[in-house]
């Protein structure tokens, strides 16, 4: 048995985007009384990372103003409107520069992963000695995803070869996965989606 990886863990949030298909920052829509951007940050903050980093760029003032009151590092991307790829190269970036062992990436527009979710994470890559571990929605891979510091080279390549869907499937032999229920993928890009949301949340009680 490996012994066991003890080095911090960095938290790292996109939330960059442009949300052109909603038609309105979906960042700042409403699930249960607060923001989505901070729902998201809070419950990777309660999971135990370190550093906590947020990536930002499209209203970048208006989501920091969300965040009020959480700890954590904003790290402007001057190119978000490249799409999610260069706000993973800037997040992965400012990772680098701290003592963190590896960064678990999560995307600030899925509401239903959960600090229990991100901890699983921690908890495997913890125990193990994978250099990648993935979340598996009942075989669809999606954030989050942690990837230890040696990838993180790979992850900061320019377009193509660096993005984070290419060094999973570079490495998918190497890793070490999380189990999910399909429908915590649910993700939000068109205000129908938004409407679905409400009413699954609200079926849900």
């Amino acid at each position: 048995m490996p012994s066991e990886r003890t080095g911090p863990v960095a938290g790292v949030v996109l939330a960059a985007g442009t949300s052109t298909r909603m038609g309105q920052n979906k960042l700042f829509m409403e699930l249960e009384g607060e923001p989505l951007v901070r729902r998201v940050v809070a419950r990777a903050a309660a999971a135990g990372v370190d550093p906590l980093i947020v990536v930002v760029g499209h209203e970048a003032d208006r989501v920091k103003q969300a965040l009020d009151g959480i700890s954590y590092t904003p790290v402007f991307n001057a190119e978000y409107e490249r799409g999610v790829n260069s706000s993973l190269r800037a997040g992965i970036h400012a990772a680098s520069e701290t003592p963190a062992q590896a960064a678990v990436v999560v995307l600030a527009d899925m509401p239903f992963v959960t600090t229990e979710m991100i901890a699983t994470l921690l908890g495997k890559y913890r125990r193990g000695d994978a250099p990648l571990v993935i979340s598996d929605y009942e075989g669809v891979n999606a954030p989050p995803m942690l990837y230890d510091r040696s990838l993180f080279d790979e992850l900061s390549v320019p377009e193509g070869h660096g993005c984070g869907k290419q060094v999973v499937k570079r490495h998918r032999q190497e890793a070490e996965s999380a189990t999910w229920p399909a429908e915590a993928l649910t993700d939000l890009d068109v205000p129908e989606d938004y409407e679905r949301l409400k009413a699954s949340m609200e079926r849900r009680g």
